[in-house]
C-alpha cells in the first residue's frame, strides 16, 4: 500500500494522490492509503464504511461544517503519472484527477491533518463512485448506514470551480429515447420498418430546441438537453428494430424531479421515453449565515455550478452547501486535464483561514 505523508504542501499531496489509480469501482489502494494517514491523528475520530473515510472533530463547537471530496476519477488513458508543465508561463500539474478532484482531496487532507483547534467543528469525508450511477455513489451509501455523520450548519464540496465559490448546482437527468420497426432483410428493406431512420424526428428536436437560462436566488444557470449515446442496429445486412438515443437533461435547481421528467416527456411527446438516471440540483445555500461568512471570508465572487455535484445531497438534508475547489472544470475529465498550482494553494489559504479566524 502506498504511504501518504500529510506533512508535504498540497500540491506534492496531489501529485502523490494523483498517482495512485482511483478509476471508479477501484478506489481501495487509495482509500486504504488515506485511511491509514488519518487514523493516527488523535484529535479525529475517524469512520470507515466501503471505500468512503470520515475524520470528525468533537470539540463541542457551537457549528460543524461538513467538507467532502470524491476520491475516484474517470477512466484514465494515458494521463498518469502526473507531470509537471508550464502553460503561458504558469505551473501546472497534468494528469488523471488533478482537476476532478484530487487536488481538493489533497488540500482537504493536509488541513484535516493540521486543524487541530479550528473555529468550528469538522466533518470530513472523502467518498468513493462519484463519477458513476447515483446509486452507487458512496454517500448514498453512507447515508443509509450513518446519517448522523452529514449534520450540519453548512457544507463545501472541494468540486473544480476555479478557487472560486460555485453555489448549487444543476440538476442532471439521464432518459432513453427508443423507435421501433420490424427486421427484414436489407435487399427487401421495403418489408421491415426502419427502427433508425425513425429516430430522425428525435436528433432533429434536439437540434431545434433551445436551453434557458434560469436565474435562482441570483445566480443564472444555463440548461442544456443533449443526445450523448445512439445505438441500433443489427448486421450489416439487416433492417434494424430497435433504436435508442441517450439523452442527457441538465436542468437549474428551481424544477424539481417531477417537473425535469415532465419536460424531458413533454418534448419527446409520441416517443417511447425511459427515465434511467435522475438526480435533482441544489439551490445556491448562500443565503445561510455561515455561507455568507465563508465567501466574504475567501473573497469570492459565487457563480452557479452547471454540472452536478454532491452540494444537492446536502441541500436536500437541510444543509446549505456550496463548491470550492481547486480546477478548472472545463478541463474535469478532458485528456489535457491539469490544474494551477497557484490555485491549490488559493484553495488551502482560503479554507485555513476561515476555518481558524477567531
Amino acid at each position: 500500500m502506498p504511504a501518504l505523508d500529510l506533512t508535504v504542501s498540497s500540491i506534492d499531496l496531489t501529485r502523490a494522490i494523483c498517482d495512485i489509480p482511483s478509476v471508479s469501482g477501484d478506489e481501495t489502494t487509495l482509500a486504504d492509503a488515506i485511511h491509514a494517514a488519518v487514523s493516527p491523528l488523535a484529535h479525529l475520530d475517524v469512520y470507515r464504511d466501503g471505500d468512503t473515510i470520515v475524520a470528525r472533530t468533537d470539540l463541542g463547537l457551537a457549528q460543524r461544517v461538513v467538507i467532502a471530496g470524491h476520491i475516484d476519477t474517470v477512466p484514465i488513458n494515458g494521463n498518469v503519472p502526473t507531470r509537471d508543465v508550464e502553460i503561458d508561463g504558469e505551473a501546472h500539474l497534468w494528469g488523471r484527477g488533478t482537476v476532478d478532484m484530487k487536488a481538493g482531496v489533497a488540500v482537504q487532507l493536509k488541513l484535516a491533518a493540521e486543524l487541530t483547534d479550528p473555529r468550528v467543528d469538522i466533518t470530513w469525508m472523502w467518498y468513493d463512485h462519484e463519477e458513476v450511477d447515483a446509486d452507487l455513489n458512496g454517500l448514498t451509501r453512507l447515508a443509509r448506514s450513518r446519517p448522523d455523520l452529514f449534520a450540519g450548519d453548512f457544507a463545501i464540496l472541494g468540486e473544480p470551480s476555479g478557487a472560486e465559490v460555485e453555489g448549487g448546482c444543476n440538476g442532471n437527468l439521464r432518459a432513453i429515447v427508443r423507435t421501433r420497426g420490424v427486421r427484414a432483410h436489407s435487399a427487401r428493406s421495403w418489408i421491415g420498418e426502419n427502427a433508425i431512420h425513425r429516430a430522425a424526428p428525435i436528433l432533429a428536436r434536439l437540434a431545434e430546441y433551445r436551453a434557458r437560462e434560469v436565474p435562482v436566488d441570483g445566480l443564472v444557470y444555463r440548461e442544456g438537453l443533449n443526445a450523448v449515446r445512439i445505438d441500433g442496429g443489427v448486421a450489416g445486412n439487416v433492417v434494424p428494430d430497435l433504436c435508442e438515443v441517450e439523452v442527457n437533461y441538465r436542468f437549474a435547481p428551481s424544477r424539481d424531479a417531477a417537473g425535469a421528467e415532465r419536460h424531458v416527456r413533454s418534448v419527446f411527446d409520441g416517443f417511447d421515453v425511459e427515465i434511467v438516471d435522475l438526480a435533482v440540483g441544489a439551490r445556491p445555500g448562500l443565503d445561510a449565515p455561515l455561507a455568507q461568512e465563508f465567501v466574504a471570508a475567501v473573497g469570492a465572487e459565487p457563480r452557479p455550478k452547471y454540472g452536478w455535484t454532491d452540494v444537492a445531497r446536502f441541500s436536500a438534508l437541510g444543509v446549505p452547501a456550496v463548491n470550492y475547489g481547486p480546477g478548472d472544470p472545463h478541463l474535469a475529465h478532458h485528456d489535457e486535464e491539469r490544474v494551477r498550482l497557484s490555485e491549490i494553494d488559493a484553495v488551502e489559504r482560503g479554507l485555513r483561514s476561515w476555518l481558524t479566524a477567531r
